[in-house]
């Protein structure tokens, strides 16, 4: 069964500032030596976590999604990250403009998917400023599943929640959370992305930022990579640092066999 080489960027980030931001993390990811398939970025990677869409949020077409696509056909590589978006991408009479927090799945050939974030944080009014996504995406790469969620989305168990697909298998792999997560809560943070695994038996990366933002909210990462049975595989704290593993399929397959617990779940629709 494969294997997938995955490459976490754990940064600060440049406040409200685009053109510093995608400079820095091509630098990053032109440093990687090693052969990696996809590279993570954290939530809104571009700007940070702004409640100011009207004035940064981009189009489709814009400078971030362009730059996404030429950094993934350089490098060969699946980007993930988080930007802001603005739909519909023309002024159109009488049509409501939404702002979205949405994470882009860029592959190397310049095809993508995205994911929009559903549960908004409203204790930053974040739920005052974005409109929520309404379904899920779950990627595939590799003969691997893999579903991309949003910071906030952890707290939301239901919305992770595996259910089954044809031949009774799993409906995915790997579960990614891209985030600007503050220190003051990062209990929560670490010991939800353990329970994600362990309750999903499957792969869980979390990528968040670090240093202070524009609203000085300090960030200390705490990156995470955590395995089916909820042990920590790499977590790093409070520096900027870019990590490369390789996760294996047989082992994702011999704890779901040898721990059948996602047979007995409970079965329900998520609408």
């Amino acid at each position: 069964m494969s294997s997938l080489t995955i490459t976490t960027i754990q940064s600060h980030l440049h406040w409200q500032d685009k053109a510093a931001n995608l400079k820095m993390f091509e630098e990053k990811i032109d440093s990687i030596k090693e052969k990696t398939e996809l590279v993570v970025l954290p939530e809104m990677f571009s700007t940070g976590f702004v409640m100011k869409p009207e004035q940064l949020a981009e189009t489709m077409d814009g400078d971030t999604v362009q730059w996404m696509k030429r950094v993934a056909a350089k490098r060969r590589i699946i980007l993930t990250g988080s930007i802001i978006i603005r739909e519909p991408h023309q002024d159109i009479e009488n049509t409501p403009v939404h702002y979205y927090n949405r994470l882009i799945w860029m592959l190397p050939n310049g095809e993508y998917g995205y994911y929009d974030k559903r549960h908004r944080f409203a204790f930053a009014g974040e739920d005052q400023n974005y409109t929520a996504g309404s379904k899920r995406l779950i990627a595939s790469v590799k003969g691997w599943k893999v579903n991309l969620l949003v910071c906030y989305d952890l707290r939301f168990p239901v919305w992770s929640r595996q259910s089954a697909v044809e031949r009774d298998e799993l409906e995915y792999d790997l579960l990614i959370y891209v985030a600007n997560w503050p220190e003051q809560r990062n209990h929560a943070w670490k010991t939800l992305l353990q329970a994600r695994a362990i309750e999903n038996q499957c792969y869980v990366i979390g990528v968040n930022r670090v240093g202070k933002d524009g609203m000085s909210l300090y960030h200390s990462g705490d990156s995470m990579i955590i395995d089916p049975l909820g042990e920590i595989l790499y977590h790093k704290k409070d520096e900027e640092n870019i990590f490369t593993i390789t996760i294996n399929k047989d082992s994702l397959q011999n704890v779901r066999d040898k721990f059948p617990f996602w047979k007995d779940r409970d079965q329900f629709t998520i609408h």
